[in-house]
């Protein structure tokens, strides 16, 4: 009987295509996590890759440069919040304020869930705009954008089924809830509780065209 002799290969082991995308993406989420609770220019690389576990090499395999990680992160948190607004503001067991009122609820859970410590990615990064790689104000811009178009079409609902005054501006009512919503997530921040969001809320609402 002939006994096969097994030659062991030298050199580097092969790759597996199976990890790539499961790597790139722990990347993304850890990188997210750790932006939206401090920032761009307070975190570092290494202490993203600590927190994933993993190694500094497979980190430039995938992104040439922090700037360059920024930027996927930022793609995918406008992706995921975009996706969290949708669950809410297309619930059609719901009337359309009723929707943004559950928004507002979740986000309340969510960021009660982390003791207050994570706002808004994009809210945060507006706030160090001046120091960020250049491309970023555009790229945040256009998911904020993005996301009032969502609440505007939510808004626009209300109004055709005379929850809010016909001649109600909801493109406008609409612009007035992000540049109110952003601040009040800061101040949620600030104060560790979800009493400014139910404030801004409360103000929203009773302000609203009927």
């Amino acid at each position: 009987m002939m006994t096969r002799t097994v030659v062991k290969r030298r050199g580097r082991p092969p790759k597996i295509a199976r990890t790539i995308p499961d790597t790139r993406v722990a990347l993304i989420r850890g990188g997210t996590a750790i932006l939206t609770e401090q920032g761009f220019t307070a975190s570092g690389i290494d202490g993203i890759l600590k927190q994933v576990g993993i190694p500094k090499g497979s980190f430039y395999y995938y992104f040439d440069s922090k700037e360059a990680f920024g930027r996927e992160i930022i793609e995918y948190y406008g992706r995921y919040f975009a996706r969290k607004l949708d669950r809410c503001l297309l619930d059609e067991s719901l009337a359309p304020l009723a929707r943004l009122q559950a928004f507002i609820d979740d986000a309340a859970r969510g960021m009660a869930k982390y003791d207050f410590k994570r706002g808004c990615l994009v809210g945060n990064l507006g706030q160090e705009i001046n120091v960020l790689p250049q491309g970023y104000r555009q790229q945040l811009s256009d998911i904020l954008i993005e996301w009032q178009q969502r609440v505007a079409r939510c808004l626009g609902l209300a109004r055709d089924n005379g929850q809010l005054s016909a001649q109600a501006d909801c493109d406008a009512l609409a612009d007035y809830f992000w540049i109110g919503w952003e601040g009040a997530v800061m101040r949620a921040r600030l104060a560790k509780s979800a009493h400014p969001l139910a404030r801004f809320a409360q103000g929203f609402f009773a302000g609203l065209p009927k």
